[in-house]
């Protein structure tokens, strides 16, 4: 299956959020860090309780490029964890050029066997272009970002009139001829977000900052929802994965992410 297809079989089934495994092992609960295999079995424990819930994993390579060739192992074990049905994002931000970021490329989608990534545009399309001949992946060109830091560049108006954020909006759907494209969205940036879903089309928008970056769901879903849009992707990490701290932190987190599933399949625009 295409990374595309993935997603979309999810989103039919009303599910939208993506379980972040950004795993620390100084956040897991304290009883599990005397394990000298404590962050595999804590994403093991949380991959088994969600994994009928959730809409798709996302894997911030920092998190185990961290921890040097034992991190890298470490995350190769993770991804085998989880069904082949289930899309699975390498969260790298890559971007750069020429055989460079062919050689990223490689290793997300050849080596790591990931079904998305996340890309950055700043260096133009031919820094993305290798990234985009895989064409049954997905790839998700940052474009307004969830992090205060977004005022400094991405919301820079231009003489055209439109902010940097809605130019790269602009380009990712010029270069998305083999639908293969989507765009990163924050979800701390309500008036954007509002203002803008309605350009997105078909793109599939990954949305980080719900949870503990204090984005609000309600908002998020609503935006969508009013223009009958059901291709996004909503991130969520720290919110789910720490939920507990107890042995029974898998189960908490189980419990968050149904109760975000059910809010988002009831929720009505407001």
């Amino acid at each position: 299956m295409k990374a595309t297809e993935k997603l979309q079989a999810k989103f039919s089934e009303g599910k939208h959020i993506c379980v972040g495994l950004d795993t620390d092992v100084n956040k897991i609960p304290e009883f599990m860090r005397g394990s000298s295999d404590a962050v595999f079995e804590f994403n093991k424990a949380i991959i088994e309780a969600t994994v009928d819930e959730a809409a798709s994993y996302k894997i911030n390579l920092a998190f185990y490029e961290s921890e040097g060739i034992a991190g890298l192992e470490l995350m190769e074990k993770t991804i085998d964890l989880i069904p082949e049905e289930i899309a699975v994002i390498g969260d790298a931000k890559r971007g750069d050029i020429g055989n460079t970021s062919r050689m990223y490329a490689q290793s997300l989608f050849d080596h790591f066997k990931f079904d998305c990534s996340t890309l950055h545009g700043y260096m133009g399309k031919d820094s993305l272009e290798p990234f985009f001949e895989y064409e049954d992946k997905l790839h998700f060109v940052l474009c307004l970002t969830s992090n205060p830091g977004a005022a400094d560049f991405e919301k820079m108006k231009l003489e055209n009139g439109n902010y940097v954020y809605q130019e790269v909006l602009s380009r990712v759907k010029e270069w998305n001829t083999r639908n293969n494209l989507g765009i990163v969205f924050g979800a701390t940036n309500d008036a954007e977000l509002r203002e803008n879903v309605a350009n997105f089309e078909d793109l599939i928008v990954l949305l980080p900052g719900i949870g503990a970056q204090k984005g609000n769901l309600d908002e998020v879903v609503n935006s969508f929802k009013e223009y009958n849009n059901n291709n996004y992707l909503i991130n969520m990490s720290r919110g789910i994965i720490y939920a507990g701290s107890g042995e029974d932190f898998a189960l908490k987190a189980r419990d968050v992410l149904t109760s975000y599933n059910s809010k988002i399949k009831y929720l009505t625009i407001s």
